[in-house]
Order: C-alpha cells, then structure tokens, then sequence
C-alpha cells in the first residue's frame, strides 16, 4: 500500500497546514488584520515553524536525491562520450545590453522562477529619467492641483556612515507613503539630503588623518582640516544615496540637500542673528557633557547611558589598562568639633572638588548635624553639612558629597544652597592645580586610585562595595563623559516648547501613534535650556563676534559673556557694536567664535531652510511646500529633532513645519535585544536584499573596530543566529517585511526567516502572473470600462472573487490613511495567496479547459482585473516586482495609461462588494477544509475519496449544489453525494461542517484498517518517546537556569509533539470504532 510510514511522518505537518480554516498563516493574518496590530511572538504574515520545518527537510530530501542521481550517472557515463542534453540554465540577471536610463526590454524572456537581481535591474534609473518622482511630473508648476499636495523631508543620514536597519525602515515607509500619496493624484514631492554629522564626520576624518599622515587636526591647522572634510564629504556623499536609491525611494533627486550647502547656510545664520538679538540664544558659564577625548560637548543624545549591574572593568581611551566601575566607594568626612559623617561616592576623584555635604532634612540621623562644618582631608577647605530634599535617604549612608562643579544634581543643589564651584578636572580630563599638589596633573581615573589610597592612609576610608550604576559613555569616542563648567550658548526654549504644546493640544498638529502626545507634553513641559555650541571645527561656525574694546580693563567672567554680538557677516556684527557699545568702530576688535552649532540646530530649521527660508520670495517651492504633510522618523528623536523643528518653525516663520508626525518603532532583532556591533546582530540592509555568507558576516567584524574580545562573541551571535548566513531576499521581500512588521507603539523584533518567507511570497505573485498571463492569452484585450465586466458577474464565485477585490482595496486604503501598514500588507497579501491563487485560480481550471467561451472570456477579464489591481496595491511596498510584472500584461487604453506602474492611478473603491455571496462562500471554503482534512488523515493521495454531505437542511443542500463544481474543484476530488438521510453511512468517518451539515469518508474497504492502526500505533509511541523525553530534560535540576528564549522554544517544540500525539490517538480511535 502506498499510505507508508513516510506519510504518517508528514501527517502531521500537513494537518497543521490545513487546519484551523486553511493554515496557521491565513489565521496569523486574519488576527492581524481584526486586531490591527502586530505580534512579535507570532508575527503576520508569517510561514509557521511547521511550514518551514517541513519546507527545509524537503529541499535537503531534494538535495540527498540529487547528488545520488548525479553520482549514479557519473557512474553510468564514466569513459564514454556525453550524449546528455544539459539543462539550460536559469535566468538570474538582466545582462543585455542597456543604456542607463533606457526603458527594460520587457519582450526579454523572463525567469522561470523570481529572480530579484533580474527584476530589479534597470527600472530605478528609467523612473528618474522620466521624471517620475519629480511633483512637476504631468503638470506645470503654476497650475493648481485640486487633489492637493503632499510633501515629507527624508530624515537626513549622516554623511559619514552606511544605512543599517533604522534607515531601511524609515525609507520603505516613507516610500509606501509617497507612492500611495503620488498614484493618488497629488503634487508629490519627498526631498532627500543628508547630515553633515558634525562630530561623527570630524571623528572619522580625525582618524583617517591619523592612519594615513600620523597627523593630528590640529598640527594642520582649521582651515586646511575642514577642506580635508570637505573632500571626504564630496568622496561619501554619493554612496549612501545609492544605498537608498537601491532600496527604490523616491526621491526627487534634483532637490537633495545638504546641511552646509550655502542655501542651508544662510538659513542657520539668519535664525541665530534673530534668536540671538531678540534675547532668546545667551551665553553663560554652566555644566554640560564634556568628552575630554573630542574636547567638545555633546548633547544629550550622543551619550550612551551604559547600565552596569556592578563590579565592571571598562576600556576608556588613553588608559593602558581598563577602569574599575559599578563600585560604591565609603568614606569619612572629619567633623570640626569631634566625629564624622561618612558619604558614599561612584567617583572618589571629584572629592578634591567637594564644597558640602548634603543630607535629607527627613533623616533622623543627621538631624543634629546639619550646620556644622567638616574639614577637608587634603585641602584647606570647610564644607558645611546642608540639608535638602533631593538627597535619597536610601542611597549609600544617606549623607552625599557635593560637587558642584562636576555633577549635574549637584550643580542644582549647588545653585539653591550657593555654594562654591570648584573645578578639579581641565578639558583633557586632567585634575587641575585646585586639587593641590598631591593630586594636581594626575589623569582623572589614576587620581581615583591615588585619592583611595590616601584616604586609607589618614584612616577616613571604609569599604567599597558592588553598586548597580549608569555610566555616560560617549557614543563616537567611547570615552567616559565628564560634567564640566564651560562658557558654551544656549538657546531659551520657554516660550517656544508652550507653543509647541499648545499645536498638538488644539490639534493643528497630529501625532501617529497618540501615545508619543505623552512623551511629548512631558519633554515640552519640563524643556531645559538647550546648549547649541560644540568646540569642533566641523560645522555651521556660530556667527558670533567676541568684541574688545580699546583701553577697556580686565573683565569677569560674568562681564565677558555679555561683550558678545551676533551678525550676518562681520561688517554687520561691527556695525551692531558700536550701536551698542557707543564707541567708534576704530575702537573695536571682532573675533569670531571658534565653536560650531550643535548639528541638531541645522536639523530644526530643514522644514524651511531647504525652501530658502528666509529669502521665500525667491522661491517658489516654499510657497507651495512649506509647511510639509507628514514627518516620519523614529519615536527616539521625537525631541531632539521633532520637538525643535516645530519650535524654531513657529518661532521664526508663525507657522508649524507639519500637519502630521508619524513615529515607527525602533528595530530589534528577533531575539528582542538592542542592535550592537558586540551581540553581532547588526544588520546591514545590503546584506539582506543581495545575501551575505556567515564567513561573509564575520570577516566584517574583523574589518570593524571590535575589541578582539567582542569580536569572538560577536561571531558567536551570528553563528547562532545566521549559521547559512543570509539568504538574498530582494528589496522587495524586506520593504514589504518591514512594513509589514511596522505596529504602532511597538518595537520591532526583527526574524530574517520571515523576510525570506517574503521572498517566497514574491514566488508566489511570480507565479501566479506566469499562470495568469498563459489564461490570457497573446491576443486577450481587457475591457476599456471596468463596468462592462461587473455587469456580466454571475452570483457564485465570479462575485465572490471580486467582492474580496473590493474588500483588499478598502482595507490597503485604510490602512495608508492611518498608517496602519500590517493592515495594508496583510489585506493584500491575503488577497494574493487566500483568495486568488487558493481558491479562485483552482475554482476556474475546469472552466478554462471546457468549451463555453463566453465563460472564459468572462474569467480572463476578472483574471486581468484581479491581477492588475493586485499589483497595483503591491506597488508601494514592491516597486520592483510590480513594475516588471505591469510591463508585461496590456493596458485597458494604451494610447492614455500612464508608462509606469509608478504613477498610474491607485485603486479606488469597488462597487463589487457582495457580503451575502462572501457569507455563502465561508461555508464553501469550511466544507473544502473539511474534505482536505478528512482526504489528509485518512488515504493516501492516489486514493480517490468517496464523499458524502448529509443534510436535512434544504438551503444548505441548495448552497452545496450551487457551488458543487467549486468544490470539488478547490478539494481536488471527483464527486459529492449529497444526502437528507439522517443515517449514517456505513464504513465512513465523519467530521461536522455545522450543526446543518455532515461530511462523511468512506474508509472501510479502501484501506486495510488493521494494518493502518498498527502503523499508526507504532508511530504514536516514537512520538510518545519523543515527548516523555523532553518533559525529562525540563525535570533536570539547573533547568531554570537555561536562557529565556531556549525554554520558550523548549515549550514550543513540546507543544508541537503534544499536538501531534493527540492527533494520532485521534485518527487511531476514529479507525477502531469503523474496523468493529
């Protein structure tokens, strides 16, 4: 019998692959599509473990086979001449000669199967010549459009790097974005550009001036150092554009911008001069986040807060050996008068700069104490002991150093309690001569040492212990960021963060999803001052002017702050000078500042400055594009460029930069970690889209700048994570999955396997074009007027089909509308597979090979429609795939469609929407599942069923004879008997479609039952081996210290096996009762 054991084996997969109405797959995506929400855990659209299990064993059978048949025919062949005709081989590449720009040939042959490198030749360079991502595009520039206009500014890559991930995301949803919005009929533009990155691209060139001319910025001086920058920007520049014009983005090149281009120049320069005059940008002497290694201060969001869970040695720069931290260091401060007070520090090197003690006014323990003055241990200095509540009692012995000077909550308590700021630590992180001359020139973290050393020395030390702490790294140098007092500006955002709440509050401005409105009232509320200056040579230079004045005497540091102006260029600075300082211009000197603006402050003004703000006159882009539609960008810049933006658009145009702030989540990968060089998990879109072998992957992380140490475990991650390496997916498969993926509010835990089950997808619309275009025929002509082919619909599945058309349709438009993209995919990728290729391409086989033309011909018009508005709907997220595929089936008016798939019209309501004939047709599918499931568990598949739908229901009888022909065309089987007995027939097993209807298999006399039960028995206790077994490596003591994610999968895997077990004692009993 050929029901073998084999097919016991595969039963089980199959079962799964059917059950629960169609597949675990149809059932992820109808979860997705009800909840509008994505779940990492068991993502949507997603091959099931199952699915892909099953899939792998076939190609490794496939391949075991192969190489038999390959080395038999070596052995038959040996030493006689070939007569063998080889197999031409697959198109993989578009490789005929094509000039840049020209049209594809599309009378090319095609690839059998998709092949992404062969589909995604040629296409992007012919759009950008047409002129297609350009808003002039099919109109003049002073016509009014009455579909209105659309325009997003791509959040600008630094100039320095390559994309990752973060970036993939945001250009594929943007880009759905702009074509949804542009194949809508709207003036569309998206205007890309890129960062000159200030510190990043200073730290890079630093370092290739060092490897290549062991020379440092400043043995060459500013000048010729930032036109080395500028000939490495113009070197760069060009790659990463080519990156995202690889990724199909489109942009209007011809606009792109850069953050130091003149035009963007004049725009930072006005903004300062008006800020600074109307009061609003100052300076002051005040604590910011110093990197001793770059000598500059950086903001906020280029500090890595690096969490320790205690004792750590970390690598810092310009240390021979590492540095000790996650340590709470004890120590006594003596007490003028008798006793002590004993604080506990992370940083015993800033004690030289100690100028109190503070305790919580709450705590009973220093209650007698506050008042009373300690003495210095190593410096002729008394510190009083302050009360005030920001002090946690529960922190250390509840009695704190303070440091005024060096320490952010500090600096505050110094400032309420007027203390003394003393600096101890210079700009090169070297302890100063105020710390005396036991200590003074010592590097800050071998002062620690010395410090500890001396305090056990007088006694006053007491212990160290392990103490969970954050530590400010610096994201570019990776040094250990130092609060320092600097001289540096600073810009008041008071009045400007109210009116960026007060937009979003009255709803002028709309934030995607609206749980970020939190965040952003939070930020806004509680806005510091922003310090926009940065001691780097690299970067829009603040156009402000010290100013000295003849015979003037010596100035504090206070006094020099306000001898201070701001102008567009130096003849207009002097002029302000001696309005303001009523003196002769003979009598002043101007030094311009050395410091450049924080790259963050070009950033801000980009919704204007790119339209030439503030000459607007001239220029008529920021007439008709300013203010912007929409701002996408990840949630973690929401303030430190959203919130700016808005900020200076207000403030300075009376105008909000954008209607809409749509924030993605931030890509992890599948395990749920952060993306780190050191995990080995950073992805690089490149190698996704073309491949990349795990020899591939490492060699990359020797090429990086890894310590040896993160290397090895970094190779470990990608061993265990992408032991093949990564297989090419195209960039479709990995737009389409990362949109897909996009769930509002969530995090985005990113599997490979699931953007090459979208490969797979690609296949799948692949193939069914290739089927579809064969129906149709060479000489098929599609209706000029879909309303002639909705009047020849009958009721039966013709309706149904294009009834779910029109659903898919409403759905994709839904979900662009309020980005909810898994709605989009999934309502399309349902369409595709479930709907189209699953059930109607099977329903019409029969039809197409009959003789009732009419019929056919009404079939091929539903095809080409079902197709072409198919493709159509794919096209935002798949440009590629889709254009190839629109080339290659004709148009309903060829002398007036538009030439490409890119700006030809998106789809649009369907009046074909038929609930009643989809309510019919669920039962149709559910007696279809049922059948397939029934054929799957009990014969092997060159039986042919006997099938028996018993009924006393009139309609339901009715419902089974109008769709008889679909049904045993989509089940693949030959016939149905209905019945109205209410017997059952002899022989059978039966499963219940409803509590209407029964569907019964004749069993009995087709295969030898005792024989099956016996198979089936001997298989259930293998599998029952298998499941005691993995129920006993989970009763191992120590289990519970086996990672998270390795017992999660554990469970899975012994769920599977449950499933199985419980589906075999199934069938097995089912067997027995028929065989009595």
């Amino acid at each position: 019998m050929v029901y073998t054991l084999i097919k016991e084996v595969r039963k089980f997969v199959s079962l799964y692959s059917i059950n629960n109405n169609r597949s675990q797959t149809v059932i992820l995506h109808k979860r997705m599509a009800t909840n509008g929400t994505n779940n990492d855990t068991d993502p949507a659209p997603k091959l099931s473990q199952e699915a892909l299990d099953k899939k792998e064993r076939k190609e490794l059978e496939k391949q075991a086979k192969m190489e038999k048949f390959l080395k038999k025919q070596q052995a038959q062949t040996s030493g006689k001449p070939k007569t063998m005709k080889t197999k031409e081989a697959e198109i993989t590449e578009y490789k005929w000669n094509h000039l840049p720009g020209q049209k594809k040939d599309t009378m090319r042959e095609l690839p059998s199967t998709y092949q992404p490198r062969y589909v995604e030749a040629a296409w992007y360079e012919w759009w950008e010549k047409q002129g297609f991502f350009t808003p002039e595009y099919g109109r003049t520039a002073d016509t009014p459009n009455p579909k209105g206009t659309f325009m997003i500014c791509i959040p600008p890559p630094n100039v320095t790097g390559s994309l990752h991930l973060g970036h993939a995301l945001t250009q594929s949803v943007e880009d759905a974005v702009v074509r949804w919005q542009r194949s809508r009929g709207k003036t569309t533009l998206w205007n890309p550009g890129c960062d000159h990155a200030g510190i990043a691209t200073q730290v890079v060139v630093e370092k290739k001036l060092m490897r290549e001319k062991k020379l440092t910025r400043h043995d060459i001086g500013r000048e010729d150092f930032v036109k080395q920058v500028w000939s490495w920007k113009e070197e760069k520049e060009g790659r990463i554009y080519e990156q995202i014009k690889r990724l199909g983005a489109s942009c209007d090149w011809d606009r792109a911008f850069f953050t130091m281009e003149p035009k963007l120049y004049t725009a930072v320069t006005e903004a300062f001069v008006r800020l600074h005059r109307d009061g609003l940008i100052y300076r002051a002497n005040r604590l910011v986040n110093w990197s001793c290694e770059l000598r500059s201060a950086i903001s906020d969001i280029e500090v890595n807060k690096k969490e320790l869970t205690g004792r750590t040695l970390l690598n810092v720069p310009n240390y021979p050996h590492p540095v000790l931290f996650g340590v709470l260091v004890s120590f006594a401060y003596p007490i003028i008068g008798g006793g002590e007070i004993v604080v506990a520090t992370t940083r015993p090197e800033t004690m030289l700069g100690d100028t109190a003690i503070a305790v919580n006014p709450k705590d009973p323990r220093y209650t007698q104490l506050v008042g009373k003055l300690c003495q210095h241990p190593f410096l002729p200095r008394q510190l009083p002991i302050i009360a005030d509540e920001s002090v946690n009692i529960e922190f250390g012995t509840g009695a704190v150093k303070i440091t005024p000077a060096h320490d952010h909550n500090d600096y505050e308590i110094g400032n309420r309690h007027k203390l003394e700021f003393v600096e101890v630590i210079d700009q090169y992180g070297i302890m100063k001569e105020t710390c005396g001359p036991q200590f003074a020139n010592e590097k800050r973290f071998d002062c620690r040492r010395i410090v500890i050393a001396a305090l056990k020395e007088k006694g006053l030390y007491k212990d160290t212990l392990e103490h969970p702490m954050v530590v400010p790294v610096c994201s570019r140098s990776k040094d250990i960021i130092e609060p320092l007092l600097k001289p540096q500006w600073y810009l008041n955002c008071d009045d400007m963060s109210k009116q960026a709440i007060e937009v979003v509050k009255d709803g002028r401005m709309k934030i995607v999803p609206s749980s970020h409105e939190k965040v952003w009232y939070s930020w806004l509320e509680n806005c510091r001052q922003w310090c926009i200056s940065r001691q780097l040579w690299w970067g829009h230079r603040i156009p402000a002017y010290s100013v000295s004045i003849e015979g003037q005497g010596a100035l504090s540091d206070q006094e020099k702050n306000e001898y201070w102006v701001s102008g567009r260029n130096e003849e207009e600075a002097r002029d302000f000078a001696v309005e303001r300082f009523k003196v002769p211009a003979d009598k002043i000197t101007l030094t311009q500042d050395d410091d450049v603006l924080d790259t963050w402050f070009s950033s801000g003004l980009l919704p204007m400055s790119i339209f030439g703000w503030p000459n607007i006159e001239q220029n008529s882009d920021y007439k008709q594009f300013f203010p912007g539609s929409l701002l996408e960008t990840g949630h973690d810049i929401l303030f430190f460029w959203v919130a700016r933006m808005v900020m200076f658009s207000l403030k300075l145009t009376g105008q909000i930069p954008f209607k809409e702030v749509y924030l993605h989540a931030m890509v992890r990968d599948a395990h749920g970690r952060k993306m780190s060089k050191s995990l080995g998990n950073v992805i690089d879109p490149m190698d996704v889209m073309a491949g990349i072998t795990l020899a591939q992957l490492n060699k990359l992380l020797e090429e990086g700048n890894l310590d040896p140490k993160e290397i090895e475990k970094a190779k470990e991650g990608q061993k265990r994570d992408y032991p093949d390496g990564i297989a090419e997916c195209g960039t479709d498969a990995m737009r389409f999955g990362l949109c897909a993926y996009t769930s509002q509010g969530r995090d985005i835990n990113l599997d490979i396997k699931r953007i090459i089950a979208y490969k797979h997808f690609c296949n799948k619309i692949w193939n069914a074009m290739n089927f579809i275009r064969d129906k149709l025929g060479n000489n098929f002509t599609p209706f000029k007027d879909e309303n002639e082919l909705y009047s020849k619909l009958d009721d039966k599945t013709n309706s149904w089909i294009m009834s779910r058309l029109a659903e898919a349709v409403d759905l994709v438009n839904q979900g662009f509308e309020t980005y909810n993209f898994p709605q989009a995919t999934t309502a399309a990728y349902n369409f595709w597979l479930y709907d189209l290729c699953d059930v109607y391409l099977e329903a019409v086989k029969p039809a197409m090979l009959g003789d009732n033309e009419g019929e056919k011909e009404c079939i091929r018009q539903i095809l080409y429609t079902c197709s072409e508005t198919a493709l159509r709907l794919f096209s935002p997220f798949m440009p590629f795939i889709t254009e190839e595929l629109f080339q290659r089936i004709p148009r309903r008016n060829p002398s007036a469609d538009p030439p490409s798939i890119c700006v030809t019209p998106f789809p649009e309501s369907l009046p074909t929407r038929r609930p009643a004939i989809e309510k019919e047709f669920e039962v149709v599918q559910e007696l279809v599942h049922v059948i397939r499931r029934l054929k799957s568990e009990y014969l092997d598949s060159k039986i042919k069923p006997v099938i028996i739908v018993q009924t006393q229901d009139p309609d339901m009888a009715s419902l089974v004879e109008k769709y008889y022909s679909d049904v045993i065309s989509i089940a693949r089987i030959e016939n149905i008997t209905v019945d109205s007995s209410t017997e059952p027939p002899a022989g059978c097993t039966m499963s219940q479609l409803n509590n209407k209807c029964a569907v019964f298999l004749l069993v009995k006399g087709v295969v030898d039952i005792p024989e099956e039960i016996a198979k089936l028995q001997e298989r259930r206790e293998k599998v029952l081996v298998r499941l005691q077994d993995m129920i006993h490596k989970t009763e191992q003591p120590g289990y519970e210290k086996v990672p998270e994610e390795v017992r999660s999968e554990n469970m899975r895997k012994q769920g599977r096996v449950q499933a199985e077990l419980a589906e075999l004692d199934k069938v097995i009993q089912s067997l027995v009762e028929i065989n009595k």
